[in-house]
């Protein structure tokens, strides 16, 4: 079994799925959370092709989050399409990111994905409140590459 199947159990990958669901919930915006095992790249630019795959670039407001995690590497990055980047201050995704981390630092991997998606949930639902139509954009589920 490689690392990205153990890095969570199914009861905290359900977890995190209901942590985006719940973070979505007064939100037009999308969240995402992709894990694999390694990447030769920056975690960042491979979050940016990865949010590119998932098609997280065509949410209608521009408002999708990615958290993605390269668990080999202990590297991981978030990153926010045009309609939220345009809004949230400017250390708001490394503010994110440092909660994150020090549950990370802790092997409290659930733990740090579900703050870090409650965070840019809170964020989302500040300057993208769900509309009467809204529709979920984008599936919950982990994605793993």
């Amino acid at each position: 079994m490689s690392k990205v199947e153990d890095f969570l159990t199914q009861e905290e990958e359900r977890a995190i799925v209901e942590a985006i669901r719940l973070a979505e919930k007064e939100t037009s915006g999308e969240i995402r959370v992709h894990i694999e095992r390694t990447t030769s790249m920056s975690a960042m630019d491979r979050a940016m092709e990865v949010f590119h795959f998932l098609e997280m670039d065509k949410t209608a407001l521009k408002n999708g989050v990615l958290i993605y995690v390269a668990v080999d590497d202990h590297a991981f990055a978030i990153c926010g399409d045009k309609g939220i980047n345009d809004l949230v201050a400017d250390n708001f995704w490394d503010s994110t990111k440092e909660i994150m981390a020090a549950h990370f630092k802790n092997g409290h991997f659930k733990q740090g994905l579900v703050e870090g998606i409650s965070k840019a949930g809170a964020e989302l639902q500040h300057y993208f409140p769900c509309a009467h139509d809204d529709t979920d954009e984008l599936t919950n589920e982990i994605s793993k590459g």
